[in-house]
């Protein structure tokens, strides 16, 4: 008879934290000095959404996060959406709270993810979006 696996839960290192940091506030820093992209937007953009995503998925009672990570998506859609129409990458001075204040939610719950949830989170939403675009 053989022993069912508890699958292996590997917390989030600071590392991989650090990585998320700089995928959301080297985009972010960038809008703010006027040197920002599509490229950086889509780096903050799919952090943020990971995150969001995979807190939802665990079912994370953390209060307010995803609420706060929805308004800065909201916000970060926006900004697409006159991205895409003008080729003009920014985020305007009254869209930054949002957004600032998703980046610091999306920092501040990493840690109670683990590696191989963000990877399937990550993964899945790179599927999502690779279907729309066909």
């Amino acid at each position: 008879m053989s022993k069912k696996q508890t699958p292996l839960r590997v917390p989030v290192t600071n590392g991989l934290k650090d990585i998320y940091a700089m995928d959301m506030h080297l985009p972010y820093q960038a809008a703010c000095e006027d040197r920002f992209s599509v490229t950086a937007f889509a780096r903050m953009a799919v952090a943020i959404s990971v995150v969001r995503t995979a807190l939802v998925q665990k079912k994370t009672q953390i209060p307010d996060a995803v609420e706060i990570l929805d308004a800065a998506i909201i916000t970060l859609t926006g900004v697409r959406a006159r991205g895409d129409a003008t080729d003009v990458w920014e985020i305007k001075e009254e869209e930054r709270p949002s957004i600032l204040a998703g980046i610091e939610v999306a920092e501040d719950c990493i840690g109670v993810l683990d590696v191989a949830l963000l990877e399937q989170t990550a993964a899945m939403l790179m599927g999502q979006m690779s279907g729309q675009q066909g």
